[in-house]
Order: structure tokens, then C-alpha cells, then sequence
């Protein structure tokens, strides 16, 4: 009976010993969830800076790269 009580008791430790890293993982995966929602949120707030700034109908116009050559060419 001493036998399968120390069984039980290192499986039981072994069952805690995974749940506490469980536990770690699942904090870092929270914590990098976190910090990619504010990433996300700091993307889109800059995207509709950089809409606001544009001008209007600035889509309708195409740039041609020959004619952003410097004068050398």
C-alpha cells in the first residue's frame, strides 16, 4: 500500500508541477496579447492620422517613377 500511496503522491506532484508552467504560459500569452492589442490600436489610430493628413482625391493622382528622377539621369 506504501508503494501506490507514493505513486499517487508523484503523480500528483508531477500534475502541479504541469499546471504551474500551464499557468506561467498562459500569463506570457496574455501579457503578449496585451501588448499586441496596443500595437494594433497604435496602428490604427496612426492610419487615421495618415488619412486625415491626406489630401482629398490624392488616390487620383498616379506619380510616374521616371519623373521623380533626380536631374542626372
Amino acid at each position: 500500500m506504501s508503494d501506490s500511496h507514493e505513486a499517487l503522491q508523484e503523480r500528483i506532484m508531477e500534475l502541479e508541477i504541469k499546471a504551474s508552467y500551464t499557468e506561467d504560459l498562459l500569463e506570457q500569452l496574455n501579457m503578449t496579447i496585451y501588448r499586441q492589442q496596443q500595437q494594433i490600436d497604435l496602428l490604427i489610430n496612426e492610419v487615421r492620422e495618415l488619412k486625415r493628413q491626406a489630401p482629398e482625391g490624392g488616390g487620383a493622382m498616379v506619380r510616374n517613377l521616371r519623373d521623380e528622377l533626380p536631374p542626372h539621369y
